[in-house]
């Protein structure tokens, strides 16, 4: 998402502020920052980190000059050291002057840039979704373990002040036994971005370490920059993409659990572009326990009760209804009056620098942050599922031992996918 719309902008300068006017921390406590990636979520991470006085950024790596340059020329406006840079993200990795990656590449190139910093001895911070595919993920997630690094999945949400108010809201049982959850995304700043005929490669762009392990494709400046989200070789469009911002928040509050069976309804009725994944969808998951539904438009900013986006949780005794402005617990009527409760919030700017704070503190102590891979894995795995379930056209079953599902093989084929040469998963 662009960053004005998810809020980036106001973390992102306050974040700016406090970097520029840090105390220097003690070259013993320096952890030095490699960052993979250079495109808009950059901004908001570096940041993020930069707001913390021992972080400091040595190395940048994209495959576009023009976003090294940018990067570089931005962080030098913010006082900072000049750092490395380079276009193969194996140069970071490889670096003895970067103790922690941070990935923020196209979700495409989440796994192995993760994975190979795991296998150096890097902790990593790795944007979300944790990967394009459950296989991905799941080797991720092995790699953190198998190395024992410390890896924490970029969904800032789950280090917002009120957002843990809410969870702990549903986890007391103060809205009674909750039954049924529902997430959703109506956002009507995603507009058709047209139908562009293939073209030359930007100079400056190295466009086969680009595709990396996805499927060799002539150049489409729609496939490129911030649009990838929306094609299927490198993301899973807003269902992977702000799905796995709510369900993070619905699957904290309820658990570990995975679903027993979900279906899939969508397609593209409102765009007449060359994307490829759905403007519009609806997901049902089979929980044990409850309940819940994933649901996106494009060109709609009317959600349930008007809000942009947002998570409901029904209990037996009440509802609450969370969103970036805030919560609100509605009683059922014969409770009116009892526990009815409501809390504005501000907007968040220090919650991007919190998440990462909280994983800063982890690389220290070693203990897991609050979104490792084993939860991004889960969150991530059940955002998949909803897609496995709409491109399969049917709904699937899943074994959440197995990682397979079981009554649909056509599914189980788009929960890995086969690497481009010389790349691969292993």
């Amino acid at each position: 998402m662009e960053t004005t719309r998810r809020g980036f902008m106001g973390a992102s300068i306050a974040a700016s502020v406090m970097a520029k006017g840090a105390r220097a921390a003690a070259p013993s406590d320096r952890i030095r920052i490699g960052l993979i990636g250079c495109g808009g979520i950059s901004v908001g991470d570096t940041d993020a980190f930069l707001a913390h006085p021992e972080c400091e950024v040595t190395a940048v790596c994209d495959v576009d000059d023009a976003r090294i340059k940018k990067t570089i020329e931005r962080l030098e406006k913010l006082g900072r050291k000049r750092p490395d840079a380079a276009k193969d993200f194996r140069r970071v990795v490889e670096s003895k002057n970067v103790d922690v990656c941070v990935v923020c590449t196209p979700d495409h190139w989440h796994a192995l840039p993760t994975i190979a910093a795991c296998r150096a001895g890097k902790d990593v911070y790795c944007e979300k979704p944790l990967a394009t595919t459950i296989a991905e993920g799941r080797a991720m997630r092995d790699a953190a373990r198998e190395h024992g690094r410390i890896c924490q999945m970029g969904t800032q949400w789950r280090s917002g002040e009120h957002y843990g108010e809410a969870v702990e809201m549903v986890r007391s049982g103060k809205i009674g036994k909750v039954r049924q959850v529902r997430c959703w995304a109506y956002l009507d700043w995603i507009t058709d971005i047209g139908n562009p005929p293939d073209g030359p490669v930007p100079a400056g762009v190295d466009y086969d370490f680009w595709l990396g392990p996805a499927p060799e494709r002539p150049f489409n400046k729609n496939r490129f920059h911030f649009n990838f989200r929306w094609f299927w070789d490198y993301a899973g469009g807003l269902m992977t993409d702000w799905g796995v911002h709510l369900l993070n928040i619905a699957l904290w509050a309820m658990g570990p659990e995975w679903p027993k069976s979900v279906f899939s309804s969508g397609g593209k009725y409102a765009l007449q572009d060359n994307s490829e994944t759905p403007d519009t969808q609806i997901a049902v998951y089979d929980f044990p326990s409850y309940t819940l539904i994933w649901e996106h438009q494009v060109q709609s900013g009317l959600g349930p009760d008007r809000r942009e986006h947002g998570v409901m949780f029904t209990g037996a005794d009440a509802t609450l209804i969370l969103d970036d402005r805030g919560w609100e617990i509605i009683a059922e009527p014969k409770k009116r009056g009892m526990i009815e409760m409501k809390r504005v919030a501000r907007a968040d700017e220090k919650m991007r620098a919190n998440h990462a704070g909280n994983f800063l503190d982890c690389v220290r102590s070693r203990k897991p942050p609050v979104e490792n891979l084993d939860i991004g894995h889960h969150v991530s795995t059940v955002a998949h599922l909803g897609n496995l379930a709409l491109r399969s056209g049917n709904r699937i079953d899943w074994d959440a031992g197995a990682e397979r599902v079981t009554n649909n093989e056509a599914a189980n084929g788009f929960a890995g996918r086969e690497y481009r040469a010389p790349w691969k998963l292993a």
